[in-house]
């Protein structure tokens, strides 16, 4: 009951029954005696309370958004209600074009949880027909990396070169390695910036990171578009490293960022490869050398918003049950469940309602990992809304454009941990963050 075996199963599995019974597996997993998670479940948020409290704060919601960028819980339970009032209506309409496109296709019966994600996939390839293997070769890695440092030139003025002025350094390691390293991508640091530990005075330490990728051994290696998202969202944690302006190691590039601010610069990178002059840019078929054709670009930017409304509001229903069990819930004040909870948040947040006998929450581990689910969405509405400063500036507007990303290095990129994120945010943006963005970039905006 692994996700990446799961997922595959209902998604493709052709076998309705299989797909129900590893549903309804998955979904009673560490809720059924003798593996019943539901005391320990009890007893984190009795306990999270209670050290709360000894903190001086009225609930365990509250202590953790402390040391995040999210102001209130108040705040965050605003922007999950005006995200959920855009998506309910259209999420209402896919399930039932879904639903109509399944009768079209055979099925006789009600779409069930189990059915959801089987016939999304079949309609998913009816309407774009698009194939990693496909694109794949029109994204060999040296020509992705090419444009992609020109992207970072253009932006943000700074080229990557082995020789010259050196400002920071990186090692990349893009190629999988099964018996050598972990699946995944991912970004760390190697030396932080420093003045303490420089040369002199006027000499800081410069920072190093690493950027780790899995992709194809270069015979050529070739990308899937997901794998060219995935390198423009680890360069982002890497230039917030590299271009930080703080001289204390603490709190130099991504140290001391806030949780839900850490994902802002690699969550906007990854908006550059949906626009499809930057995505030209980077594509040239690794034989003839013929950039992406427009009917695979077209392709990649419809699907982005592909049942988005389904998606989002799944997301908005996790953030809200966190926020929900960790700040109003009371299991001494109520006689209500954990599940009572789920049931009745999912008539808001869900077009299916969950099983009767649903305990995912018994082995949801993000909730209970302490990170807050709502961290995730936050994180999107301020990549969105940075990016759509771009977008206003004009993206073929090099002057423009290159003073967007100058404002956009010496505040985000650069002041780190060294002051509030908010306070960051605004002096790039001009103003607080909004969700529009994020709803445009979605196509969602026409619930507005």
């Amino acid at each position: 009951l692994d996700m990446p075996c799961l997922l595959p199963v209902l998604k493709y599995a052709a076998n309705r029954d299989l797909r129900e019974s590893l549903y309804r597996a998955n979904v009673a997993k560490a809720g059924l005696a003798p593996f019943d998670n539901l005391e320990i479940v009890r007893e984190t948020l009795q306990l999270r309370q209670e050290r709360a409290k000894m903190l001086g704060f009225s609930s365990y919601a509250e202590l953790s958004l402390a040391s995040k960028m999210a102001p209130s819980v108040a705040g965050v339970e605003d922007m999950t209600e005006s995200l959920r009032l855009k998506c309910i209506d259209l999420a209402r309409q896919e399930f039932k074009d879904l639903h109509e496109y399944a009768t079209q296709h055979g099925h006789t019966d009600e779409l069930k949880h189990w059915d959801v994600g089987y016939w999304a996939e079949k309609r998913r390839a009816d309407l774009f027909d698009l194939d990693d293997e496909a694109v794949k070769p029109y994204f060999p890695l040296p020509k992705v990396l090419d444009g992609l440092f020109q992207l970072t030139e253009r932006l943000f003025g700074v080229s990557i070169q082995e020789h010259g002025k050196v400002v920071a350094s990186f090692f990349l390691d893009p190629y999988a390695r099964p018996s050598e390293k972990n699946g995944g991508a991912w970004m760390n640091t190697c030396v932080n910036r420093s003045r303490l530990l420089g040369r002199s005075a006027s000499e800081p330490r410069l920072p190093v990171a690493y950027l780790i990728c899995n992709q194809s051994p270069p015979t050529p290696s070739l990308m899937t578009f997901r794998e060219v998202e995935t390198l423009f969202h680890e360069f982002g944690h890497g230039l917030q490293h590299m271009l930080t302006t703080v001289e204390y190691g603490s709190a130099a590039g991504i140290n001391g960022v806030e949780w839900d601010a850490v994902e802002l610069p690699s969550q906007f990178m990854e908006n550059f490869c949906y626009h499809k002059e930057t995505l030209l840019s980077i594509s040239g078929h690794h034989e003839t050398g013929a950039p992406l054709p427009e009917d695979l670009y077209n392709k990649i930017k419809d699907a982005r918003t592909y049942m988005a409304a389904s998606g989002m509001l799944r997301q908005l229903n996790f953030g809200a049950l966190d926020m929900y069990l960790h700040h109003h819930y009371d299991p001494h004040a109520t006689n209500e469940s954990i599940f009572d909870v789920q049931q009745r948040l999912a008539q808001r947040y869900s077009v299916l309602a969950p099983l009767a006998e649903d305990r995912f929450l018994c082995s949801f581990s993000h909730i209970f990992a302490g990170l807050m689910e709502c961290s995730y969405k936050w994180a999107e509405v301020l990549s969105c809304d940075a990016f759509e400063k771009f977008v206003e500036a004009g993206l073929d507007n090099d002057v423009a454009l290159r003073a967007t990303g100058r404002l956009f290095r010496d505040t985000v990129l650069a002041l780190g941990g060294s002051e509030h994120p908010l306070t960051v945010f605004q002096r790039f943006r001009g103003r607080p963050q909004r969700v529009d963005a994020l709803l445009k970039h979605y196509g969602l905006s026409q619930a507005q």
